[in-house]
Order: structure tokens, then C-alpha cells, then sequence
């Protein structure tokens, strides 16, 4: 039996999407996105939390991994209880009540010659 791996506690210092895109919308779409494993064997309820360098932070958005899946999420889709600003600076904070492993991966299209980088957030 595989032991549960993860943390409940993530931190993402370095957001910011692109303003500009370039190429067919949504699969070019310039992002930052999570890529959440829950390797767990419960359900896994993730509170994100936007901070930002001029203004009070923005949330919770609320968030659910499946048990035993991954799920990939889009900051540009983050809209409920406000949408995260494009061409903004901003860190973020995911708590979750299960343990997850939390990747960050950015892809700048706002040039013909794209850029992915990746990374594995900060565990708490």
C-alpha cells in the first residue's frame, strides 16, 4: 500500500500571466496553471488563496482533486470569487485538507517562440 504523499500546504511565490497570446485560443492561451496529485485515498477539498504586491488578497476559490487523481487548473479560469488579473504580479496559497503534491507550470505565449517553465511549488 502506498503511503500518502504530499503536503497540505502549498505556496506559489512568482505568479503572473501574460497579457498577450499568440496562436489558436484556448490551447495557446498564455497561463499559469496548477497541476494538482492526490494520491490519497479520500477527496481532497483545496482553498487558494491570491495574494498580491498592491492590494488585499483575493479568496478562497474553492477546489476539489478526486481521490487518487490528478486535475490541472488554469489560474486564467479562477473567476469565482473574482477573476486573477492578467500582466499582475501575484503569489499564491493552497490549503488543503488532504495531503497533495502541487505543480506550478507557466507557458508564455505572448511571443511566436513560446516558453514553458515549471516548478514544483513550495510545501508548507
Amino acid at each position: 500500500m502506498l503511503k500518502t504523499i504530499g503536503s497540505k500546504v502549498w505556496a506559489i511565490p512568482g505568479g503572473h500571466m501574460p497579457l498577450l497570446s499568440s496562436g489558436a485560443e484556448p490551447r495557446d492561451t498564455s497561463r499559469d496553471e496548477l497541476c494538482v496529485l492526490n494520491a490519497g485515498h479520500f477527496d481532497a477539498h483545496l482553498q487558494l488563496t491570491i495574494y498580491f504586491e498592491d492590494r488585499e488578497p483575493v479568496g478562497p476559490y474553492s477546489l476539489q482533486v478526486t481521490a487518487q487523481r490528478v486535475r490541472h487548473i488554469r489560474f486564467n479560469d479562477l473567476i469565482d470569487p473574482q477573476a486573477v488579473p492578467l500582466d499582475t504580479p501575484y503569489a499564491a496559497l493552497i490549503v488543503a485538507d488532504h495531503p497533495v503534491v502541487v505543480q506550478f507550470t507557466r507557458r508564455d505565449t505572448s511571443q511566436s517562440a513560446n516558453a514553458i517553465a515549471t516548478t514544483l511549488a513550495f510545501p508548507g
